[in-house]
């Protein structure tokens, strides 16, 4: 495949748009960036085919930080991560999100992979044709240093060898995807990192290896000051928190944020009381 192509499976999506930015901490013009926030939801809402999904949703997220996103299954954490991301089928109603200080709402899917967005999904549909060693090559080749030599690292740190030439999630376990996932971000280097469910579906043998992975694209091994990347961990039990560390922590009920704080203390609440007298006790 050539340079520059872009391949998109838009139903519940995956992307591989080429090129985009590198995370450098700069922006297009080459100047540092001034505006500390990475990402910033405001007053967002959104419906499918009709029906509203998430209401006045308000999020922000700084450069460098890292944020937990608990919430039960259908409050919309999963339909919030698809809409940044910008799958067509979640129509914004009202509201922004801005990105490292531009709006980018009615920016398409793969320009915003292009500015360096990046999502690693629950459950990513199979690519059939496409294989995983090309999707990296692809990636790679943005920098100029493709090479079968370096393709072939990046495997062996995810444990993806075995499956380099098989179609992308064709025929995977769940804990195989989750590795694959993680290596094309890892070739792609997004400046801004979603992780939907990184812990389901994966052994504790793999949860460790996700978690190491995880950390060096969100550069934790940095000086929190010295990060230029951002992440949105969405987490039900909590487990990945062992392996991650993440600065703070939302909670999502009935389609909007409603509260926040420190991630250990807001899942010591939600185990002990549940999310409706967890989001009573911090308002």
């Amino acid at each position: 495949m050539r340079r520059g192509a872009a391949i998109e499976v838009r139903e519940a999506v995956i992307t591989v748009c080429l090129p985009y930015p590198r995370s450098t901490g700069m922006n297009q013009g080459g100047e540092k960036c001034r505006n500390s926030i990475m990402i910033e939801i405001k007053n967002l809402s959104v419906s499918v085919e009709g029906k509203r999904i998430l209401n006045d949703v308000n999020l922000r997220i700084g450069r460098g930080e890292t944020v937990a996103l608990f919430g039960p299954n259908g409050s919309g954490k999963t339909s919030l991560l698809k809409t940044i991301m910008g799958n067509p089928q979640y129509r914004v109603e009202s509201g922004a999100i801005i990105y490292r200080g531009e709006e980018i709402t009615q920016r398409s899917i793969d320009e915003r992979a292009r500015l360096g967005i990046g999502m690693v999904f629950q459950h990513p549909p199979a690519v059939r044709g496409v294989r995983l060693k090309d999707i990296l090559r692809i990636c790679m080749e943005k920098d100029g240093a493709c090479d079968e030599e370096r393709i072939d690292a990046a495997a062996e740190k995810l444990n993806c060898a075995d499956f380099l030439d098989r179609d992308i999630n064709l025929a995977l376990s769940g804990g195989e995807i989750k590795r694959s996932e993680l290596l094309q971000l890892l070739a792609q280097n997004p400046g801004f990192i979603m992780f939907d469910e990184p812990d389901s579906g994966v052994d504790l043998v793999n949860i460790n290896l996700v978690g190491r992975v995880m950390n060096e694209l969100l550069e934790k091994g940095r000086r929190a000051d010295q990060r230029t990347k951002g992440g949105l961990i969405i987490t039900h039990a909590g487990y990945i928190l062992d392996y991650v560390n993440a600065d703070r922590a939302y909670v999502m009920l009935n389609g909007t944020v409603s509260c926040s704080g420190n991630p250990r203390d807001v899942l010591e609440d939600i185990r002990s009381k549940g999310y409706e007298e967890c989001v009573r006790c911090r308002r």
